[in-house]
């Protein structure tokens, strides 16, 4: 599929892929899995009409979450161990997760909320 849309790997993602693509051994001689963890994401926006969450897991590419019946907008997604960055899009703003482990600074300088996968 071709796009207009110029996505740049960081390096952390570089060393990523050639870590999922290579052959490894333990000392036993069976391969060992790249282990992907379920992640849950929680927004509280009761008012909402949408809310998407976007990040370095999906290349800023808006996924939309599910509305719960309280009002709390929901989304499991299977991450790679690591740090990564994203945010909230609610009715089409930017929102930080004030449940993050922390905040940083994205590749744009922007504030995003920060998680880390063990």
């Amino acid at each position: 599929m071709k796009t207009n849309h110029k996505w740049r790997e960081s390096s952390y993602e570089r060393l990523l892929f050639m870590d999922a693509t290579h052959n490894h051994s333990n000392a036993s001689g069976s391969q060992v899995e790249y282990l992907f963890k379920p992640i849950s994401f929680y927004c509280v926006a009761r008012q909402a009409k949408s809310v998407e969450i976007v990040g370095d897991f999906n290349h800023g590419q808006p996924l939309a979450m599910q509305r719960s019946v309280n009002g709390w907008w929901f989304i499991q997604l299977q991450l790679c161990p690591g740090y990564h960055h994203y945010r909230f899009i609610v009715d089409g703003k930017p929102q930080l997760d004030p449940y993050a482990t922390g905040v940083v600074r994205d590749e744009h300088n922007d504030e995003a909320s920060l998680i880390v996968v063990d």
